[in-house]
């Protein structure tokens, strides 16, 4: 039986970024939507304002007090989708070079700039 040998190619291009708009495609928070706070590209995951909100026990220290803290946790970047800003709707993301050279993210359904 051969060996199946490591692929060299790298991890898909994220088109995910911090600050973008995003909505919710599957999942218990299906439909909501939320700006994203934190991209983590080595796990494939991003953390997300009012999304997957998760409780976590904090410990006392001299500076905090401590109790239960509600947090979003990080969610799979295959259960979001960017958010159109001119449809208001959930759109597939695709790159483009411009004439100038520089790459720019667009709606591969309405060609809209994201």
């Amino acid at each position: 039986m051969a060996t199946k040998q490591k692929s060299n190619r790298r991890n898909p291009k994220i088109l995910i970024r911090k600050g973008d708009t995003v909505i919710v495609i599957a999942g218990d928070d299906k439909g909501k939507k939320g700006e994203v706070l934190e991209v983590i590209p080595a796990k494939m995951r991003a953390v997300v304002e009012g999304i997957n909100i998760v409780k976590k026990h904090m410990k006392a220290t001299q500076d905090v007090e401590g109790g239960i803290v509600e947090m979003p946790a990080a969610v799979h970047l295959s259960n979001l989708a960017l958010v159109d800003p001119k449809t208001g709707e959930a759109a597939r993301a695709g790159r483009r070079q411009e004439d100038d050279g520089t790459w720019v993210r667009y709606s591969k359904k309405t060609g809209n700039l994201l």
